[in-house]
Formats: structure tokens, C-alpha cells, sequence
């Protein structure tokens, strides 16, 4: 297959010298391009390639960089103080603040210096690559390439096409990332392109739940990390990233939706940005980083006694995994027929009738399907290996039954942590409104199924493509749990997509449609 990549003895300039354009320009020298770097700062360029240096340094100590490979890096490398020196580059990647007529006025003054044929790239993560090229003179050369911070780490490029980039340069950008080394994803100018749109449940659904006291930080995020297979939980995750820049984000894309509220802003972090509690960086977030402090840990229920033996009734299901757990660890388990269909795919003990959560609480399931003694499990990514998994249970459950429950998780080695009867749990519901966005995604042509799940895993770091999760854990049960969700709180936020709807009607899964 032929690739339209840039040569490596095109020269590539990247405008800002920041972490992300010092990244950017780094990248571009590793894959063996010449590359100026400018900053209107005097001296921040050298500066930034001195750093770069440093870093790489540290790279050979450590054998993953050879000296030589080093040196090669760093000749490449040519820092300029003025942005004349720009006009012989054949991609011009700008990296500068995010701030629309700053940009275009950088976008301008390239116009004039470079030849026709020089691709004008912004790294922008939230501004429209359709209004950025709006005075352009030549738009169909403006185009979006997005990296994600550290850049020489994070392998994902969303290459953004505004509504009048040539699909060739779009192209060129595409080829030329993979040529980088790094995984490119196409998508369209859109608030949050693929990554901070489809991304946003995964912060809001945990933030729901803080506020409505179904679970404390820690408990949250260690249900993400042990049941979900995400490296952090949203808590952890927000500290990090900043509550500035991650409250900013959600509300350039709440207000950029007209207001939907599946993007609808917590207070629980406009507070802590009010507070001036940002995180890591200011000492104080949903955890306090100062000297001395102490993590807290997740709530837990304790086994007095692993329980080996239990009934599966009917067919496992999404929870067969679990079910072959059990069997490993030793527990004797009874299959028994399914005498009505809302009893598929239970475990029962003595007292207990355990089942995946499908987005109702508790309450309302053992009322409706009348169980008696219901406790619920939450979804997980593997449950082969998960450490950990969030229960609740029925108003009328009894104590034994959700002992029960505990005693027989924790003789397949898994942890019970307790929430409250809220629908959907945790793992769950996040997952099946990361699906939802992501078919939505597809749906209005902003990315493709392979797309939306490579720039999730590739650009923060999933476990999984959430569109290929909803097909391991079955499209028609997420279907079922998001209008579950929607029936609970009465809102629009959890409506499913009608992508989702279709396939669910159609029987088909994402990856096969």
C-alpha cells in the first residue's frame, strides 16, 4: 500500500515550545525529519531543546536510546527565535495557546512565508479546525493534528478535517503520523473531536455518583481500577489532569452541544475549582497530596467463611468467565433451569439470588421480577482476574444473603465492596455511556467503530474500545441498561443512541455491522 508521508528530508517546524510542542518537535527529529522550533519567547526554544537533551540522556543511561541516536536527534533539532525562519517547512505544526484569533493570526502570517504546498497543522484540542481556516486563504491546507500529552509517549493523532480541508492533505497528515510511529485516527471538526467527547461520561458518571453518596472517592476509584481495568479511577484521574483544565473541557463541550446534558458539568468540581483545590498541582483535590496525609482506602465487606457452592440457573451469559472462576476456585456449582426468562444467567446460594446489575436498582428489580433476597453485581472488564467488585442489594435483602454473596466471591478471590442501591452501579453504567457515546460518535460521522476504540485505548489509555466492549457485553444488554438509566432518573442524559437502538434491533454488533 503506498503512502503519502512526508519525506524525511522535508523539514518540519512546530510553533510553541512548550511540553507539547517541544514533544511534537521531538517526535518529528526521532522519525528523521529536520525540524525548526519557534517560540515568540526569546530563548525558550533553546531552551526547550536543551531539555529535550536532558531527557534523552536519561534515555541511554537506561539502554532504551544509544548515544548516537541521541546526537542524530538533537542535530536535527534547530531552535529559531524568529518565525521568518518557518518559510521553507512543508508542515507547520502549531502548538501555541488555545485562542482562536491568536491561532488565526499565526495561521495569517504562515500563509505569507510559506510555499502553497506547506500543510498548516494546529494541535488544537478544542478549537474548530473549520473556523480556524475560515480566513485562510488557502483553507483546504489547514487541518487539525492532535497529539496527546507527553507526545513522544501517547501513540494517538486524531487528524481533524474542517469543512474545507482537501482530503489529501488529511491524508498526507495521516500517513505521515503513522510514519512517526504513532497510531492516527481520522475525524471531523467537532466539539472534542473523538477523545474529549466520548471520554466525558467517564468522569461524570463517577462525579453522579459522589453526589448522590452512592460510594466515597476511593471506593470509586478502585472499583475503575480492579473491576474496570482502567489504570485510574475519575478521581485520581481529575487530580492529576488538573480540575481547571478538566472542568474547562467539559464545559467547552456542554456549552459547544447546545447544553445536552449528557455533558452536563458537576458543582461537586466547580466547587473545588472555586476552592482553588485543582488537584496535585495545588496540593488538594478529591485527595490531599500535603506531606503526612493518607490515602483512604475502599470500602470493603469481609468474608468470615469462602463459600464453595452454588447454583448458576440457566446460561452464564456475560458472566460466564466468572462462573468458570468459581468452578476454579473450587466452588461446586449446580447448573438449574430457568423457569422464567428474568431468572437467566443468576447465581443463587441458600438465601441469595445474585445477578448483573442491567441498570434498575435493587429495589425496584426484586419488586418487579419478583426475587426474593436480590443482590446485585456490578459489570467488569475480565472477571477471570478482577480483584474486586461492587455489590448491592434489595431493601428487603436479608444480612445472611448478602454474606452469602461475600463469602462466595471471596472463594473465587475477589473482594465485595458495598454501594448503595443506585441503578447501574459503577462499572456498568460508565461503560454503557461510553458505548453510547462512542455509537453516537459513529453515528454522526465523527469518527469510525475501529476509530472511536483505537484513539480510546490509544489516546487515554482504556482497557478496552468502549464499542467493543458493548459487543463482548452484548449490545442489546446495553441498550437495555441505558434505557434502564434513562427510566430511572427521568432524563435525557442517559437516552441510547439510535445507532445503538438499531443494532440492538438488528441483533448485529458494532464490529460486524
Amino acid at each position: 500500500m503506498s503512502s503519502n508521508a512526508l519525506s524525511t528530508d522535508s523539514l518540519v517546524a512546530v510553533i510553541g515550545a512548550g511540553a507539547m510542542g517541544a514533544g511534537i518537535a521531538q517526535v518529528a527529529a526521532q522519525a528523521g525529519h529536520p525540524v525548526k522550533l519557534y517560540d515568540n519567547r526569546e530563548g525558550a526554544s533553546a531552551q526547550a531543546i536543551d531539555k529535550i537533551g536532558a531527557q534523552l540522556e536519561k534515555l541511554v543511561a537506561r539502554g532504551k536510546f544509544t548515544a548516537e541516536q541521541r546526537e542524530g536527534v538533537l542535530s536535527r533539532m534547530t531552535p529559531v527565535d524568529n518565525i521568518e525562519a518557518l518559510a521553507d517547512a512543508k508542515l507547520v505544526v502549531e502548538a501555541i495557546v488555545e485562542n482562536l484569533d491568536v491561532k488565526r493570526s499565526v495561521l495569517a502570517t504562515l500563509e505569507e512565508l510559506c510555499s502553497d504546498d506547506c500543510i498548516l497543522a494546529s494541535n488544537t484540542s478544542s478549537l474548530s479546525i473549520t473556523s480556524l481556516a475560515a480566513n485562510a486563504k488557502v483553507p483546504g491546507r489547514v487541518v487539525g493534528m492532535h497529539f496527546f500529552n507527553p507526545a513522544p509517549i501517547m501513540k494517538l493523532v486524531e487528524v481533524v478535517s474542517g469543512l474545507a480541508t482537501d482530503p489529501a492533505v488529511a491524508e498526507t497528515v495521516y500517513d505521515t503520523s503513522l510514519a512517526w510511529g504513532k497510531k492516527p485516527v481520522y475525524t471531523r471538526s467537532t466539539p472534542g473531536f473523538i477523545v474529549n467527547r466520548v471520554a466525558r461520561p467517564f468522569y461524570a458518571e463517577s462525579l453522579r455518583l459522589l453526589q448522590e453518596q452512592a460510594a466515597d472517592c476511593a471506593t470509586l476509584d478502585a472499583l475503575m481500577r480492579d473491576a474496570g481495568g482502567f489504570r485510574m479511577g475519575a478521581f485520581e484521574l481529575t487530580d492529576l489532569i488538573g480540575h481547571d483544565v478538566n472542568y474547562a473541557v467539559t464545559c467547552s463541550v456542554f456549552d459547544a452541544y447546545y447544553g445536552d446534558f449528557r455533558f452536563q458539568p458537576s458543582l461537586i468540581q466547580k466547587e473545588l475549582v472555586d476552592a482553588g483545590r485543582l488537584g496535585r498541582k495545588t496540593g488538594h483535590g478529591f485527595y490531599d497530596y500535603s506531606e503526612g496525609a493518607e490515602r483512604p482506602q475502599a470500602a470493603e465487606l469481609t468474608s468470615e467463611l469462602p463459600l464453595k457452592q452454588c447454583s448458576i440457573v440457566g446460561s452464564a451469559g456475560p458472566l460466564m468467565s466468572l462462573q468458570e472462576r468459581f468452578v476454579a476456585s473450587g466452588v461446586t456449582l449446580t447448573p438449574v433451569e430457568a423457569d422464567q426468562a428474568a431468572f437467566d444467567g443468576m447465581f443463587r446460594t441458600t438465601d441469595a439470588t445474585i445477578a448483573l446489575t442491567d441498570g434498575r436498582m435493587a429495589c425496584q428489580r426484586a419488586v418487579e421480577d419478583g426475587i426474593d433476597n436480590l443482590v446485585l453485581i456490578d459489570l467488569a472488564l475480565d472477571y477471570s482476574k478482577a480483584s474486586r467488585l461492587a455489590i448491592s442489594w434489595a431493601h428487603n435483602t436479608s444480612e445472611a444473603a448478602v454474606q452469602q454473596v461475600v463469602d462466595l466471591l471471596a472463594a473465587a478471590g475477589i473482594t465485595a465492596t458495598p454501594m448503595a442501591d443506585v441503578p447501574g452501579l459503577a462499572v456498568m453504567r460508565t461503560v454503557a455511556m461510553l458505548a453510547n457515546e462512542g455509537a453516537d460518535a459513529v453515528l454522526h460521522n465523527v469518527g469510525d467503530v475501529a476509530g472511536v476504540d483505537l484513539a480510546m485505548c490509544a489516546g487515554v489509555n482504556y482497557p478496552r474500545g468502549p464499542l467493543a466492549w458493548a459487543d463482548q457485553v452484548g449490545v442489546a444488554r446495553i441498550e437495555a441498561a441505558l434505557s434502564n438509566l434513562q427510566a430511572s432518573y427521568g432524563e435525557d442524559r442517559y437516552r441510547p443512541s439510535l445507532l445503538l437502538r438499531r443494532l440492538s434491533a438488528q441483533g448485529k454488533s458494532f464490529h460486524e455491522q
